[in-house]
């Protein structure tokens, strides 16, 4: 645990890639290996699992340094993390006791967790804490949480054991794909020289690691000729590869997440392609009668679902839109042109019945760079996301490499808001005000409705001046909520729209984002929940 503490120490103490890869490197050169594996497997996003309640934590620290629990709240206002409140209140363990190695805490500590009652958890979890020092009960109650988050992206993890290795990171991608049981068997093989690995999978029904695109931030133009570049749709649906190996036919998500059982008619229409093929595509809600997709908000009562009765089938229709071939024929086409591809995910799908779920991913009619942004201006009424730009001659590679695949996202929606609550934000953003609570008029005009939360958008300097204006201008405390006078408006966008029973609005945005400050308008020119009627409105009518 102390090595592991230490990576985590480091990592939190920097932002600049550089170091953190180093830091990573080293780690993995050095770490146990059954260590190693458990942090190759939470830092590349996978969960623990279920585990305990924070608030039963807050409770026993409370008991354990004799305050009251209001508190323990009142320090987690103020150091904005409650994983390292909980530990500076508790300190250090005791000094004769030596600290278990990670994959013990997890393995004998945490996994058995939810198998016991609460007074053997709360045992458990104190004789964890009398063995740990301050900085490692903060790791511990990190890795107690739903989500581990250590600063790093999963690409980077996959970078630093390439380099630890000495082989190329896509071997290293492909090696983490799918689903795996970490153990020092399996950090041996990540850590292998072998150079085989990419065209080997050691388990037919696992997928490729997908390809990503970077944000285009230059003009296409920029891009030389348009001849050089497939165009197509980004659809607004579940990234996936369906596997169909040995007569049986899988479904992965971009996230490493088998699906296969939440979508049974994807099953059954895989049974007609030939053995030996992996196709790339979107997950799309389609609407068969007028050949289009819907959006994004139709799917998602299909997300969480593990398994799908046929009888569900007719409420949530859905398509595969292919737009890549990895495997043909037992063969991996990862190194060829995106053009021969394509050609061969043409002659695949050429003969596939009309009513089939799988359809071929179609380019926009477009001739030139000059009518790019109106093909963009299309794509929500297509319920798309915008434009894909891809290299006609490029391979399929893990991850994001530069250069080859561009992404052009449709505008979002807008709307002015007043900012109506504060509170705290985590990690780096301990201690500064910067999640916040906006409103809209009512139709009367009288009352401001909260509709979305944000936090992202504004930069350091903007985030530091509205966090001394929100502190100067509270005019209640609820907990760790401010609330504030409701002067200052904000333009907030946001990908898509729908109704909600939960809200107060009636509606739910997805992915709110601050995209600037309005010191222009008095909080009476502020939007009204009219207007983001209408925008729901509209949306529904496409």
């Amino acid at each position: 645990m102390q090595q592991f503490t230490q990576l985590y120490l480091e990592l939190d103490q920097t932002t600049r890639t550089n170091q953190k890869l180093e830091a990573l490197v080293n780690y993995f050169r050095t770490a146990p290996p059954q260590d190693a594996i458990w942090a190759v497997y939470l830092m590349t996003g996978r969960k623990i699992g279920r585990t305990i309640s924070f608030r039963l934590l807050r409770d026993w620290v409370a008991d354990l340094s004799h305050s009251p629990p209001w508190m323990v709240d009142e320090c987690f206002t103020l150091v904005g993390d409650l994983s390292e409140t909980l530990s500076l209140l508790l300190g250090d363990g005791s000094p004769n006791v030596t600290a278990p190695l990670l994959h013990d805490l997890v393995e004998q500590t945490i996994h058995p967790l939810n198998q016991l009652t609460q007074p053997q958890q709360r045992e458990v979890i104190i004789a964890a804490w009398q063995s740990l020092n301050q900085p490692q009960k903060l790791v511990f109650h990190k890795l107690l949480s739903r989500e581990f988050r250590i600063g790093v992206s999963r690409q980077l993890v996959i970078k630093a054991l390439a380099q630890a290795a000495g082989v190329d990171a896509q071997i290293i991608a492909h090696r983490l794909a799918g689903t795996w049981t970490p153990s020092a068997a399996m950090m041996q093989r990540l850590l292998s020289a072998e150079q085989d690995a990419p065209n080997q999978p050691r388990d037919a029904s696992l997928p490729y690691p997908f390809m990503l695109a970077h944000p285009l931030g230059d003009p296409p133009n920029s891009l030389g000729l348009i001849t050089d570049w497939l165009l197509e749709w980004k659809w607004d649906g579940i990234r996936a590869q369906i596997i169909r190996r040995d007569g049986k036919t899988t479904v992965w998500s971009r996230g490493d997440e088998l699906i296969t059982s939440a979508f049974p008619e994807i099953i059954q229409a895989a049974a007609m392609l030939p053995d030996g093929t992996v196709l790339d595509g979107e997950i799309v809600a389609f609407d068969a009668a007028s050949d289009r997709p819907m959006s994004f908000t139709k799917l998602q009562p299909r997300i969480n679902r593990k398994n799908v009765e046929p009888s569900f089938w007719p409420d949530v229709p859905i398509a595969f839109i292919a737009f890549d071939l990895l495997e043909n024929a037992g063969r991996d086409l990862r190194t060829q042109m995106l053009s021969d591809r394509r050609r061969q995910l043409n002659e695949l799908l050429r003969n596939a019945d009309p009513q089939s779920i799988f359809r071929l991913s179609t380019p926009p009619d477009c001739q030139s760079w000059n009518e790019v942004d109106q093909i963009i201006a299309q794509s929500r009424d297509r319920a798309v996301e915008g434009l894909m730009i891809k290299r006609w001659d490029s391979p399929y590679r893990a991850g994001r490499p530069t250069g080859l695949w561009w992404k052009l996202k449709v505008q979002p929606y807008t709307i002015d808001c007043v900012l109506i609550a504060a509170q705290s934000g985590h990690g780096r953003r301990a201690g500064l005000l910067t999640d916040y609570t906006f409103g809209l008029w009512d139709d009367g005009h009288q009352t401001l409705i909260p509709f979305a939360k944000a936090y992202s958008g504004l930069t350091d300097e903007e985030i530091a001046e509205v966090d001394a204006w929100v502190r100067s201008h509270t005019i209640e405390r609820h907990g760790p909520v401010h609330m504030v006078e409701p002067t200052r408006v904000f333009e907030l966008g946001f990908e898509a729209i729908q109704r909600s029973t939960r809200h107060k609005s009636a509606i739910a945005v997805r992915f709110p984002r601050m995209l600037r400050q309005r010191p222009d308008k008095k909080p009476q020119d502020a939007d009204t929940l009219a207007a983001l009627r209408d925008l729901l409105e509209k949306s529904e009518s496409r």
